[in-house]
């Protein structure tokens, strides 16, 4: 019999599609942050991925890159991570992520420790109004 009996791999498949399924929405992580709706134009993708640093209703930081996504950090270890990414990766951009019931001048102080980190440039992320 010269057939390739083909029925052992499409089960191999539909097990592996039911899998990254389940795992999948697993996989998005975060901090959860309520975001000011904006009228504003979207920038045009960037070529690296942003560095985000997130501000949740209490004002505590965090940011996406390093260990601890989920974990609050201090001001210094913000200056320190983000002065070590824009190190090897200049062009990174720095993108804030406020909720809307935070306080402004705590954003502004994370925009300033950004800035003390080294980047140029801080951009502030929104939601389009329903």
């Amino acid at each position: 019999m010269s057939e390739i009996n083909v029925v052992p791999y499409i089960d191999v498949m539909l097990v592996l599609l039911v899998i990254f399924m389940i795992t999948a929405p697993l996989l998005t992580q975060g901090v959860k942050v309520e975001l000011p709706q904006a009228d504003a134009e979207p920038l045009p993708a960037e070529a690296q991925d942003p560095v985000v640093v997130s501000i949740n209703a209490a004002g505590e930081l965090f940011i996406d890159i390093g260990e601890g996504k989920d974990q609050p950090i201090e001001s210094d270890m913000l200056v320190t991570r983000i002065a070590a990414v824009l190190k090897y990766k200049p062009q990174t951009p720095i993108l804030v992520k406020g909720d809307r019931s935070v306080d402004y001048g705590r954003v502004m102080q994370a925009m300033v420790l950004i800035q003390a980190g080294g980047a140029p440039n801080v951009g502030l992320i929104a939601e389009q109004p329903e």
